[in-house]
């Protein structure tokens, strides 16, 4: 299911969530910079620099063979801007787009881009914990992001998401429950998680553990924070679906 659009009202111009994705297409054209000059070495250096390697941690004596500081705990941070290609960021900036500025509103900017990079650490965590003896370098945005995913569940639980389904080439539009999707989500993280337990690798690729871990940080954040949002402001009428309490239930004040 590949989301399209919520129908969650916002408030306030989610500045937060542009300038993340504005920040993380500036890190891309870096790095298009520095393999345009040095080519894929240069590149890999970089990479191997920035970007999370768990065996940096887990496996000292490797890491300092291979010109690699343990002391250097940035990548926890900074391998959530990084990206593998164009698509890779596309797919990541579009999910935080649609789910991003909801969150914000609810949370305020400046405690929405703590929880944002907090989800970020968390997920690097849970990779690197997974992934202890891996040597390739881990990157994106998507453990972050799951975060912002798991929270916009526990905020909007019955709000609705359009998604996208291809059948046979032709697209298919439907709109399910915010809690179905994230739950649907997150399953297929966890199932491939699993899957890559089993195998003794990182599966396609793709740091699925990152990916469950942001998620039930964010989760747990936001149920701790309230579907309230008390500690920023109270939610406004118009702030869920339209014509919905901000949780997505119908709104029925003044119904005769």
């Amino acid at each position: 299911m590949f989301p399209v659009s919520t129908t969650v009202a916002i408030r306030f111009p989610p500045f937060a969530t542009w300038a993340l994705i504005a920040l993380n297409v500036v890190v891309y054209l870096l790095e298009v910079n520095i393999q345009a000059a040095g080519g894929m070495a240069g590149l890999h250096a970089f990479l191997q620099h920035w970007a999370l390697v768990p065996a940096r941690y887990f496996a000292p004596a490797w890491a300092l063979a291979n010109g690699l500081d343990p002391a250097n705990y940035l990548p926890f941070v900074t391998n959530t801007f990084l990206h593998g290609g164009f698509l890779h960021l596309a797919l990541n900036m579009w999910t935080l787009y649609i789910f991003g500025p909801a969150v914000e509103n609810r949370m305020g900017s400046v405690a929405y881009v703590i929880f944002y990079l907090a989800c970020g650490v968390g997920a690097s965590i849970a990779h690197a914990w997974i992934n202890a003896s891996s040597t390739l370098p881990a990157l994106g945005a998507s453990g972050a992001i799951a975060g912002v995913i798991g929270a916009y569940m526990e905020l909007y639980p019955r709000s609705r998401v359009v998604v996208m389904i291809p059948v046979f080439f032709y697209p298919f539009f439907f709109e399910v429950y915010a809690a179905f999707f994230a739950l649907f989500w997150f399953a297929t993280q966890l199932i491939n998680g699993i899957g890559s337990l089993a195998s003794g690798q990182v599966m396609g690729g793709v740091a699925w553990w990152a990916h469950i871990g942001g998620f039930a940080l964010g989760w747990l954040v936001a149920a701790v924070w309230g579907r309230e949002g008390r500690r920023h402001r109270p939610a406004q009428p118009d702030e869920g679906a339209f014509g919905c309490c901000p949780d997505g239930r119908r709104d029925r004040r003044g119904a005769s």
